[in-house]
């Protein structure tokens, strides 16, 4: 059998684990010595540009190519850089040394921006790093860029500059660990190995007959774990007379306790033959006793059956009302979607409602004209007419073309805002609106509904508040909301005030909307938001209208909203949400 010795095995992990440290360390300081100096190679380019972008700004901006080249050329001079290209603002080279197709690889493509910039270069696959500045000239207090300038260095200036400490820390290293292995070779020797074959050579002439004179001396002054083994070694020889000694006098006992045993033998044996005797009618008893067990397992079993069937049976009616489900969320988002088409389509009857009175009086005008164009026209063929009838006709004609222009410019608004305000509900596109604005088409196209009422409708937002969002879903929450109130917060009253402040902070859109109707119990407020609740229930109310806010505000807008009432204090609202630009 191979003996692997105690002390070359720990000295083995004690040098590996040394030998480790050593490389981490050695790496940890080259890699630290590599950005130290790439560190200063970089502060090195950025004092050159301080030192040189303005000559070359000047150069440039005069068109001196000659004095570019000197200024180049005596900068590529400089061991540092390996490469340099100049660019005019039409990003053209106008000089380039060193590496020239490296160097290219950095300087702006074709359609990159203008604008004057400054980034850092780097390049692990092509080992060089440095930065592009902009050449800015200062005219008249204007900054123009008159080109940019591309500084590069490689790795291989890096590793110039930090070569002699790399052999210096190499050096170090494998010195110190050369040191290592020989003092602890040794220390081991001296402190280990020699010790420990000198106690094993002693316990190999261990005597069984004669474990007195066995005893071993390792010669150690020192209370070390040698010492402690030699005297563990000495307790156990002293132990093994002892035990010796004890052994003798158990083999007699033994002797004296087998013949007990002989006696207690005969004894067990007739026991044994009343014990056959009982266990004969036990057995009988068990046979009787696994009959009743396989007649209730057969029980089991048919309980366990019908229990699957039934299993089977709940997974079925399961499924059917999974399916349910889903058929019920489908018919619900259809419902949602014809309650927004409903409400345009009243929308769209009531704004061609008001529109068909300006429509009219446009005609009445229009034919009115006509008939008195062509009187006018009789009278001035058989050069019938007056001075005063010229005028009045002047003055009728103006009259009817007023009459005209006005009416058709009401019908033109009514259809312009129902148009805009309907393009929006059926499509979901975020666009730029100026929310004053598109609020007021959204009142505007509700003026029909509102015929014939005082209700008054206060909008109180900044002219200059352009936003982009979902306009739609912004249509349809004004919408519902002042619908609401004129049906349910003003029934059986036509005075009502809604109150609509709006103001933006940081980005964020914040809707206050008041009116003053007849407000709200706390179990109504309570289920405001949900589906099919409805005051009006048996007066054609949909439940869905506050319903709609909600989700339009939440899913396309991601706001928040909120509503508080008391009874006779009206219903606000509070809305949040984040300019989409």
């Amino acid at each position: 059998m191979v003996t692997t010795s105690i002390s070359r095995k720990l000295l083995s992990r004690v040098l590996s684990l040394y030998f480790v440290l050593t490389f981490i360390v050695t790496g940890v300081q080259i890699i630290a010595e590599y950005y130290n100096a790439k560190s200063n190679i970089n502060s090195e380019l950025l004092t050159l540009e301080r030192t040189f972008s303005g000559s070359l700004t000047r150069a440039v901006w005069e068109l001196n190519t000659d004095q570019v080249n000197d200024i180049a050329n005596g900068l590529v001079a400089i061991p540092m850089i390996r490469s340099i290209v100049v660019t005019n603002e039409n990003n053209e080279v106008i000089v380039q040394y060193g590496d020239v197709e490296r160097a290219a690889s950095y300087t702006k493509k074709e359609g990159d921006s203008d604008k004057a910039t400054y980034f850092s270069i780097q390049s692990f696959s092509q080992g060089t790093f440095g930065h592009t500045f902009p050449l800015i000239f200062e005219f008249s207090g204007r900054n123009t860029q008159v080109g940019s300038v591309t500084l590069l260095s490689s790795n291989q200036v890096i590793f110039n500059r930090i070569e002699i400490g790399l052999y210096f820390l190499i050096g170090n290293a494998m010195l110190k660990t050369a040191a290592l292995i020989l003092l602890f070779t040794l220390a081991f020797n001296s402190l280990l190995t020699t010790p420990l074959n000198s106690l094993t050579d002693q316990i190999r002439r261990f005597d069984i007959d004669d474990p007195e004179s066995s005893k071993i001396n390792s010669q150690t002054v020192e209370n070390n774990e040698l010492k402690v083994l030699e005297n563990a070694y000495n307790n156990l020889i002293d132990q093994l007379v002892l035990y010796k000694e004890e052994l003798a006098d158990a083999q007699e006992q033994i002797l004296q306790t087998n013949q007990k045993l002989d006696e207690h033998n005969l004894m067990l044996e007739q026991e044994v033959a009343k014990k056959a005797s009982s266990l004969s009618s036990n057995m009988l008893k068990m046979e009787l006793q696994q009959r009743d067990l396989i007649e209730q397992q057969k029980r089991l079993e048919d309980e366990n059956e019908r229990r699957k069937r039934t299993e089977h049976r709940l997974l079925k009616t399961n499924k059917d009302l999974t399916e349910s489900i889903e058929e019920l969320n489908k018919a619900q988002v259809r419902l949602l979607e014809a309650e927004k088409m409903a409400s345009l389509g009243n929308l769209a009857a009531e704004v061609s409602h008001e529109v068909n009175t300006p429509v009219g009086i446009s005609i009445t005008s229009a034919s009115y004209l006509a008939d008195l164009l062509d009187e006018v026209t009789t009278k001035i063929k058989a050069n019938d007419i007056s001075p005063d009838e010229t005028m009045d006709y002047c003055s009728n004609a103006q009259q009817s073309i007023d009459l005209l222009m006005n009416n058709l410019k009401r019908a033109s608004e009514l259809i312009a805002s129902f148009k805009q305000v309907a393009v929006d509900q059926t499509s979901n596109k975020v666009r730029e609106i100026n929310l004053k604005t598109y609020i007021d088409e959204v009142v505007n196209s509700l003026q029909p509904r509102l015929k014939g009422t005082n209700h008054q409708i206060n909008v109180n937002c900044p002219n200059n508040l352009n936003i982009f969002t979902h306009a739609g879903a912004l249509s349809q929450i004004f919408t519902n909301l002042i619908m609401n109130s004129v049906i349910h917060g003003f029934d059986g009253r036509d005075d009502g005030n809604i109150d609509i402040d709006i103001t933006m902070e940081n980005e964020r859109i914040k809707i206050d909307y008041h009116d003053d109707g007849h407000g709200l119990t706390s179990e109504q407020l309570a289920k405001l938001f949900e589906q099919f609740y409805t005051t009006k229930e048996n007066e054609g109310g949909s439940g869905l209208g506050t319903h709609i806010i909600q989700n339009l505000v939440i899913d396309n807008l991601n706001g928040q909203i909120s509503a508080h009432s008391e009874v006779g204090q009206g219903l606000h609202y509070h809305i949040e949400f984040n300019n989409m630009r």
